[in-house]
């Protein structure tokens, strides 16, 4: 699931988004001999591993909106930090919200805001395997991880993540692959861009899994689209469970949020304790006639809602699970399509205060194996020894029909 503005620690608000401050008495003016500090260089290395950017040229000369760039992370889970568009009539946009590479690179491996990679899905796409969202479980007595069970084996699970108020409960959040390292990276041309495909072998992810996995990963850019898909396989003896999800940030353009529309083809929503921990109750809520139905074609206005909520029986278009995000101020418009039938939910976190939208397509509900679902199926696949399964979300643009 997502973080609000109250999860994110000192450190890491402090490198994530520019905040205005208190007013203060000007400063003396400078002269314009007077040296101004360089912005930091992007660094050409996260983690050991290459930072790598997709590239194509434009090819409509401005008259339809197209996909540019899209820069990569390996050495952090094969993050998507940041897309590139041309728009008509805005010149080129970044799709996500993210830091600079510099201001990004600072964050990680720091301490606490980088624990167990959490940095990662702070801004831009991180991929989230074998778990996204929350897990609960008992805490240890040091209070670093949590054990709970699948089919009567026990999970041992850092808990990385924990509400604000006093008492939050500690509990796995995210997957274990924020802060890990890509095999076997390679970047193709195509006739119309760039493919870049890579391989985790995550073994039992530090020890915390059942059995031992690969990923392999695939990330194409095109004019028209940016497909990312992941296969995850069981390479080992034992059966394990497995779920996939993503954790983009997409940028309201025009900065303009209350007017930014949102389509959603989900008809429940699971109901939370609160925005705090974020803990599913277990209880699924139609959204018909309540202000969580996002479900008209051409979206609804996301005005002042507050948004950090989980929706299912998702409704598909041509196989896929059509989520947009429209920002008719910037006659901008982009679809986020679910195609692989494993995405069973999609999260939402959308805070008034900010200028993005984080539209997370994934298999699973939050807290997937916990009492309050009472055996319902959650979405977790299950991997048998030589077994598979396939993540696959795509990115397109448009120009939204205007009102």
């Amino acid at each position: 699931m997502s973080l609000r503005p109250q999860h994110i620690l000192p450190i890491a608000a402090a490198a994530l988004f520019t905040l205005g401050g208190c007013k203060s008495a000007p400063a003396p003016t400078e002269s314009a001999s007077t040296p101004q500090p360089a912005p930091a260089a992007a660094p050409q290395q996260i983690n050991g591993e290459d930072v790598v950017t997709l590239h194509r040229a434009p090819t409509s000369n401005g008259a339809k909106p197209e996909f540019l760039t899209a820069t990569i992370l390996p050495g952090r889970g094969m993050n998507l930090f940041q897309i590139t568009a041309n728009v008509p009539g805005k010149g080129t946009i970044e799709v996500f919200a993210s830091p600079s590479l510099a201001d990004a690179n600072a964050k990680f491996g720091t301490t606490p805001a980088d624990l167990d990679g959490n940095a990662s899905f702070s801004f831009g796409g991180a991929f989230l395997v074998p778990y996204p969202n929350r897990i609960r479980g008992k805490l240890s007595a040091d209070g670093s991880t949590i054990t709970t069970a699948w089919q009567g084996k026990t999970l041992t699970l850092p808990a990385n993540w924990k509400g604000k108020n006093p008492g939050a409960e500690p509990h796995a959040m995210h997957g274990l692959i924020m802060n890990v390292k890509t095999d076997d990276v390679k970047t193709v041309d195509t006739p119309d861009g760039q493919t870049i495909t890579g391989t985790i072998h995550a073994g039992d992810f530090g020890g915390h899994w059942l059995s031992k996995t690969d990923l392999n990963f695939t990330i194409a850019l095109t004019g028209d689209a940016v497909d990312a898909t992941i296969t995850a396989k069981n390479v080992g003896d034992q059966p394990e469970p497995i779920a996939i999800g993503w954790h983009p940030y997409f940028n309201i353009p025009s900065g303009d949020r209350t007017q930014a529309r949102l389509h959603v083809p989900g008809e429940q929503t699971a109901e939370v304790n609160n925005y705090d921990d974020v803990f599913p109750t277990g209880k699924l809520i139609p959204v018909k006639g309540t202000k969580y139905d996002f479900t008209t074609p051409d979206g609804k206005p996301l005005n002042d809602i507050f948004l950090d909520d989980n929706w299912s029986k998702l409704q598909r278009t041509d196989g896929a699970v059509d989520v947009k995000l429209i920002d008719p101020a910037a006659k901008y418009g982009i679809d986020v399509l679910g195609l692989s039938p494993e995405i069973k939910t999609v999260q939402v976190y959308a805070p008034p205060t900010k200028e993005f939208a984080a539209i997370e397509e994934q298999y699973n509900f939050g807290d997937p194996w916990g009492k309050e679902w009472k055996g319902m199926d959650t979405g977790m696949a299950t991997l048998k020894p030589g077994a598979s399964t396939t993540w696959h979300v795509r990115l397109k643009l448009f120009v939204p029909e205007s009102k």
